[in-house]
């Protein structure tokens, strides 16, 4: 059963608590709210700002699961908190561990303050939960895929334009790459995990799968050094940094350029283009 009251208290003290700030949004010169404005959160969770506002007044209808998990992820809830929020909904909580899909607060606040580098936060099973605005220029919006095709081990072997955005000297590698990174999932979570389906749609679907899958190859790492295509600019090659939540297994995905560098310079002129070259 849901408890308004205690839901309403939650979320006005974690929406007060957060500052612009904290969740990548400039602090105004008269700004006098003591943390967050209702409509920041609403805009933070992907929600109207009359629904968030309901539920702070302890009104409106019970929040489904989905939409408890936008607050959490838009409030920057640690795990222990998002369980809270959906418990006094009247809900129970959402996995935790690598079938989670809730970022924590830590990578959150990083990526909120990369605006001028491509960043994203990834699922061990390469699937894309967050992206900086340079990282939608440089590889498109990656958080928009659904069922298998949300990893992008998957489509690397099933949809052709995968590859375009990756140099070609690279695909050989990246092929065995991520054949290996399954293999490794499939025997640490089991028969019966999200990477075990995967791989057996990809048994299915790829030839070329197949084949590296029979390889059995272990421990192939990524590359320091990864080279990108831009349909505008050409190509970037970047140095990937990762930072891992061992929580969730999530990874935080930095890709930098030497200063100086050509590459560099085309980043620059990336965040003008924006992403208003890609599909």
């Amino acid at each position: 059963m849901i408890d308004r009251t205690g839901l309403a208290e939650f979320l006005r003290l974690r929406r007060e608590a957060l500052q612009p700030e904290d969740v990548g949004l400039p602090r105004g010169p008269r700004r006098r709210t003591s943390g967050l404005r209702r409509e920041e959160v609403a805009a933070l969770c992907h929600m109207s700002t009359d629904y968030y506002a309901r539920l702070e007044r302890e009104r409106g209808p019970q929040p489904s699961a989905q939409m408890l998990a936008s607050i959490a992820q838009g409030l920057h809830l640690s795990l222990d908190e998002r369980d809270h929020l959906f418990r006094l909904a009247g809900c129970g909580p959402p996995a935790r561990g690598a079938d989670g899909e809730h970022v924590g607060p830590g990578l959150l606040r990083i990526l909120d303050r990369l605006d001028d580098t491509p960043a994203e936060i990834v699922t061990e099973l390469a699937e894309t939960l967050r992206q900086s605005p340079l990282g939608v220029a440089l590889t498109g919006d990656t958080t928009r895929f659904t069922g298998p095709a949300r990893s992008l081990g998957y489509r690397w072997f099933t949809d052709p334009a995968t590859r375009r955005l990756y140099a070609p000297e690279q695909h050989a590698f990246l092929s065995r790459m991520y054949a290996s990174g399954l293999r490794e999932l499939v025997t640490l979570r089991g028969p019966g995990s999200r990477a075990a389906h995967l791989a057996d749609l990809l048994l299915d679907r790829s030839e070329e799968f197949r084949s590296l899958w029979d390889d059995h190859e272990i421990g192939i790492r990524p590359h320091d050094t990864k080279r990108f295509v831009h349909p505008e600019l050409g190509v970037l090659e970047l140095h990937c940094q990762t930072l891992l939540d061992p929580q969730q297994s999530h990874l935080l995905l930095v890709y930098t350029a030497v200063p100086g560098s050509e590459s560099h310079e085309k980043l620059q002129l990336l965040s003008v283009i924006g992403s208003q070259a890609l599909p």
